[in-house]
């Protein structure tokens, strides 16, 4: 089986950042905490200088529990833990429609593809299983099979392990584990594919898989990766894979 990351592996991140400028559109870190300011506005006044020190508190919780705990807080608790440090509350459907409006916002305007990744995938989909294995930052895993069926590639994976939905993130070996469950493998007849060296790399090398550096989208440090091999673009992946596979 072949895992693929979504953000810089599948997907180039941000990259939906110049059409939401186009589109006269804010930031999405803008964005979201204009949501939030806006939504409590309705209610009571709030200063939007302590607004956003509340959702910049928030950020730095969630990505310490994240890079030390290994899981990803839905946007429902990351939300719920910014508005308890500011003592407010909003009415049950309010709030839930303040996660969505979060949780879609790159649905509304999408990010690009990787260069070839569309290729690459329908040559390896005919001979080996394809899982998805992706943290879930803002977007859940449910907005991300969206994302991907909207550029026609959700049915050439068999499977999905997003982190929201089981519980765990990169570089838990967990993840891995289970994405060798649903792929119908051992976890050492996986090859990963990502672009971050201790999420993607060291994750899947700690948990017995394979692994292989992506740098067609961003190179976070290829000269002293651990991983099996380096792909810098995606017209060489398949022969990559086929070498481990017959290594």
């Amino acid at each position: 089986a072949v895992s693929f990351d979504l953000l810089d592996t599948v997907f180039t991140d941000d990259s939906d950042e110049p059409k939401r400028q186009r589109q006269g559109l804010p930031p999405k870190p803008v964005a979201r905490r204009d949501l939030v300011h806006s939504f409590l506005s309705r209610h009571a006044p709030v200063d939007r200088a302590l607004a956003d020190c509340a959702y910049d508190t928030a950020d730095a919780a969630f990505r310490q529990v994240w890079h030390c705990e290994h899981v990803t807080w839905p946007v429902q608790v990351r939300l719920g833990v910014l508005l308890a440090g500011l003592k407010r509350e909003l009415p049950q459907q309010e709030f839930r429609e303040l996660v969505t409006l979060h949780e879609e916002m790159e649905l509304r305007v999408r990010p690009d593809l990787v260069p070839g990744v569309v290729d690459a995938l329908k040559a390896l989909g005919g001979r080996y299983t394809l899982v998805v294995v992706s943290d879930a930052i803002f977007t859940p895993g449910r907005a991300l099979r969206e994302l991907l069926a909207g550029y026609g590639l959700r049915d050439l994976f068999s499977a999905f392990v997003f982190s929201d939905e089981i519980g765990c993130s990169k570089p838990h070996p967990r993840v891995f584990r289970r994405a060798a469950e649903l792929a119908g493998c051992g976890v050492e007849e996986i090859v990963h594919i990502g672009d971050r060296e201790h999420n993607d790399i060291a994750g899947a090398k700690n948990a017995g898989a394979r692994a292989v550096l992506l740098t067609a989208a961003v190179d976070r440090g290829s000269g002293n990766t651990r991983a099996d091999a380096v792909c810098r673009e995606y017209s060489q992946l398949p022969a990559i894979i086929d070498a481990l596979d017959a290594a």
